[in-house]
C-alpha cells in the first residue's frame, strides 16, 4: 500500500491574533529554534512517509522559504519528497481554496501522480509527536473508508474541536463540528484523517451549489456518516495540543520548561527536525543569570531571564528582566526594562527601562476579548516600545509602531491596542 501525506498549512489563523498577521500559522516559531510545521513534517519522515504535499495559501512566503526543497526533512529526492502546493488559477475557474476539503479535491492529480492508495491529511499547526503507521494498519484492518485520530479533551474546551460520538467498535455513529452545546461530549477530533484515495476522490467530487463538500468537519465527514460509509475512531493516547490560541500557544512553550515536559525535545529517538540558521553559541555576560528557560543560539544574555523561551539572536541587555514570555528571534531589550508574561515577535526593539506587562490581568483586550484575556499581552513584529514605556496586561501592540504611535506619558492602560 502506498501512502502519501498531504498538511494543510494555509490556515490565517486569527485567533494568534498579530503572531499570524504576516505569516501562515504553522509558520509561526515555536520552542526556540524551531516553527510549528516542523512537528508534523518531522512525524511524516519519522513514520516512514517520504512523500508530503504542503497545502499553503495565506502568507505562504515564510513557509515556502522554511521548507524550501525539504533538506533538513531528508525530503529533498526525486521521488516523493516534499512539494508546496499552493492555489492556482485554471482554464475551468478553480482559484483560492474554499476549505480543507476544497484544498485537497484541487490537489487530487498530486495524489494519483504518486498512484496513492491512502492518504493521510493533517493539520499543520499541532504540537505533537506521533507515529502515523500504526492508525494506518488500524485503519485497513477494520475496512475503514476513514479513520480519524481522536483523543479527549476538557468539556470546556470541547466548542473549538469537531466532536464524536462511537459505537462498542470504534465506529463513527455521530459528528458534531464545534458544538455550542455541552452534552455532545468530548471525544475530540486531532484533525489527522486516513482516507481510502478512491474514496476520498469520490466523496469530495460529490458536492454542488446546494451542498458544496469545502470543508472535512462542517461537510464530509457529516455526509459520510450519514451514507453509511465506514468511519472509524483511532484513539491517541500521546501529547497532542492545538497552539491556536495566545494562551495555548503560550502555556504549550512554557510547559517546555518544566523538569519533566511531557513533551521531550531532548531525544534522539523521535526527532523534530528544522532549517537551521548558522549564528554563535549563546553568550551569558557577568551580570546575567538564566532560571528555567531555554536560551537559543545567538542570544546575548547580560541581564536576568527567568521561565522563558529566547529563540536565536535575543539580546538582553544588563539590567533587564525578562520573566514568563516568548520572545521570538533578533529582539533586542534595553537596560532596566522588564517584561513579564509576553509574546514578543522577532526584531522587535524593548526601550531602556521599559515594564511591558503590568497591571490587573481581569481586563480583557476591550478590540479582542475573545482572544486576549489571561493576562498575556503581544508585541507584534518588527515594533519599538519607547523608552520608560508603561504597558498593562492584555495589550496588543500591532507590528512595526514606533514611539509616535504611543501616547506622550508612555502609559497603554490594561487591555489596550496600539
Amino acid at each position: 500500500m502506498k501512502t502519501i501525506a498531504m498538511i494543510l498549512a494555509g490556515g490565517e489563523g486569527t485567533r494568534l491574533t498579530v503572531l499570524s498577521e504576516a505569516r501562515a500559522k504553522p509558520a509561526v516559531p515555536f520552542a526556540g529554534k524551531f516553527r510549528i510545521i516542523d512537528f508534523p513534517l518531522s512525524n511524516c519522515v519519522n513514520s516512514g512517509i517520504y512523500t508530503v504535499g504542503v497545502l499553503t495559501q495565506y502568507r505562504p512566503h515564510s513557509l515556502n522559504e522554511h521548507i524550501g526543497i525539504g533538506k533538513p526533512w531528508d525530503l529533498d529526492r526525486s521521488r516523493g519528497g516534499v512539494r508546496l502546493l499552493q492555489p492556482y488559477q485554471r482554464r475551468r475557474g478553480q482559484q483560492w481554496y474554499a476549505g480543507t476539503a476544497d484544498a485537497i479535491y484541487q490537489n487530487m492529480d498530486y495524489i494519483w501522480e504518486h498512484r496513492a492508495d491512502t492518504v493521510l491529511i493533517l493539520s499543520g499547526d499541532h504540537i505533537y509527536k506521533m507515529n502515523y503507521m500504526p492508525m494506518i494498519e488500524y485503519h485497513w484492518a477494520v475496512g475503514a473508508d476513514l479513520t480519524i485520530a481522536v483523543m479527549p479533551v476538557p468539556i470546556e474546551e470541547a466548542h473549538r474541536f469537531g466532536i464524536m460520538q462511537t459505537d462498542d467498535e470504534q465506529r463513527i455513529i455521530q459528528f458534531y463540528e464545534k458544538p455550542k452545546e455541552r452534552d455532545k461530549g468530548n471525544l475530540a477530533s486531532m484533525g489527522i484523517y486516513v482516507f481510502n484515495a478512491h474514496t476520498l476522490e469520490r466523496r469530495l467530487s460529490e458536492g454542488g451549489p446546494e451542498n458544496p463538500r469545502i470543508d472535512f468537519g462542517k461537510d464530509v465527514i457529516p455526509a459520510m456518516i450519514a451514507e453509511g460509509d465506514r468511519v472509524f475512531a483511532y484513539r491517541y493516547e500521546g501529547y497532542w495540543v492545538d497552539v491556536g490560541t495566545v494562551d495555548s500557544y503560550w502555556a504549550t512553550n512554557l510547559d517546555l520548561l518544566k523538569p519533566e515536559p511531557a513533551l521531550d525535545l531532548y531525544t534522539d529517538k523521535w526527532p523534530i527536525h528544522t532549517k537551521s540558521e548558522e549564528r554563535p553559541a549563546a553568550k551569558f555576560g557577568p551580570q546575567s543569570k538564566v532560571v528555567s528557560s531555554m536560551i537559543s543560539n545567538g542570544c546575548v544574555i547580560r541581564g536576568l531571564v527567568v521561565n522563558s523561551v529566547l529563540s536565536p539572536g535575543v539580546y538582553v541587555s544588563p539590567g533587564a528582566v525578562v520573566k514568563d514570555s516568548v520572545v521570538m528571534n533578533d529582539t533586542w531589550i534595553g537596560p532596566g526594562a522588564r517584561l513579564e508574561k509576553v509574546v514578543v515577535d522577532k526584531q522587535v526593539m524593548i526601550g531602556a527601562g521599559a515594564v511591558v506587562g503590568t497591571g490587573d490581568e481581569s481586563v480583557p483586550n476591550e478590540q479582542m476579548p475573545d482572544k486576549l484575556y489571561t493576562g498575556i499581552s503581544v508585541i507584534g513584529k518588527g515594533a519599538y516600545i519607547p523608552d520608560g514605556a508603561q504597558i498593562g496586561r492584555n495589550v496588543l501592540i500591532n507590528s512595526n509602531r514606533d514611539e509616535k504611535d504611543f501616547p506622550a506619558d508612555g502609559i497603554v492602560a490594561d487591555g489596550k491596542t496600539i
